[in-house]
């Protein structure tokens, strides 16, 4: 039986690719600092190695301790506001670490990655639908750091293309990941919506939206929101491709295909919480554009991904995970 590695395997998207690969019957071991990821939710049986991955020698030793073939690359510093601050860090963690990830696999001989990308390697993209082949224009050391990182991937499977173990590898590219797949499971970003407006009420707050007179239907701002159970298993329907050696497109967007509002995610909230409130109106930020969506139709072609997502089950999943851990 095979064994893929997930690397930030005990972070929020990394836990649910996790559980995905092991409801498939694919065996798993995590590698995860826990700077941002949480021991509790990796399970008793994952193997769990706490190292950085820029430990080189610790990822080496797991990969050849376990017999990988794979891994499943999501470890990295995913704030792009922050990154403004800490551009330093932001490429140690995202290229550095990426770089000595690839270095640990050509030591321990795994020839496959599936690597998490970003839809901030497109910026602000001069069209409202965000294609593979929109010009990729980042505007944060962490955009620019995940398409140097696809880089550093590109370039190694051309350099070993003729060899005895050549790479295969994809990148997976995606906006804003929210919901759950599992009520122990949730995101405890400081800086991502969904935790940011379910905070603000339970501390008894009113969430605010930013700009209320963008070309809209409703005004507010539109962007991609996806589910992070339907984004674990496309991660693993890829992983199961490289090892199979199927052909795989080098970058893919996870997508909707059809974006959603401020306005929509505040409403469902008061929907599904049973917590009425109106929101704060704010001005717009700068920088803010109107709309992003993303169209995922090449990974619903090969990965099995599902372009829709309904708000309401999106929120309730979050919701349900936020106060069965409040209850604990």
């Amino acid at each position: 039986m095979s064994t893929w590695l997930v690397t930030g395997g005990a972070g929020y998207i990394g836990a649910h690719v996790v559980r995905a690969f092991r409801e498939v019957g694919t065996d798993v071991v995590v590698v995860d600092d826990l700077s941002s990821g949480h021991e509790e939710f990796v399970p008793d049986d994952v193997p769990f190695v706490r190292a950085s991955i820029l430990d080189e020698p610790a990822v080496t030793a797991a990969m050849t301790e376990h017999r990988v073939v794979g891994v499943v690359h999501l470890a990295g510093f995913k704030y792009a506001g922050v990154s403004v601050q800490r551009p330093l860090h932001t490429y140690e963690q995202n290229v550095t670490g990426t770089a000595r990830v690839l270095s640990a696999m050509r030591a321990a001989g795994v020839p496959s990655i599936v690597f998490s990308s970003s839809a901030a390697v497109y910026g602000t993209p001069e069209t409202e639908h965000v294609i593979e082949k929109t010009p990729t224009m980042p505007e944060s050391p962490y955009g620019e750091s995940k398409l140097v990182g696809e880089w550093l991937i590109r370039d190694l499977a051309r350099a070993t293309a003729d060899s005895a173990t050549p790479l295969r590898c994809t990148a997976l590219r995606y906006f804003n990941v929210v919901g759950s797949g599992y009520v122990d499971i949730e995101d405890t970003s400081p800086h991502n919506l969904f935790p940011l407006v379910l905070d603000a009420l339970q501390e008894g707050r009113t969430p605010r939206i930013y700009g209320t007179d963008y070309p809209t239907p409703d005004g507010t701002c539109v962007r991609d929101y996806v589910g992070v159970a339907a984004l674990a298993r496309a991660h693993v329907a890829a992983a199961a491709a490289l090892e199979s050696g199927l052909p795989l497109e080098p970058v893919y967007n996870l997508g909707s295909g059809d974006g959603i509002s401020v306005r929509q995610i505040m409403d469902a909230v008061a929907e599904v919480t049973g917590i009425a409130f109106e929101p704060e109106l704010a001005p717009r930020r700068p920088g803010d554009p109107a709309r992003i969506v993303a169209d995922g139709s090449l990974a619903a072609r090969d990965l099995d991904w599902t372009m829709n997502h309904d708000v309401r089950e999106l929120v309730r999943t979050a919701w349900a995970a936020r106060r069965a851990r409040d209850s604990r």
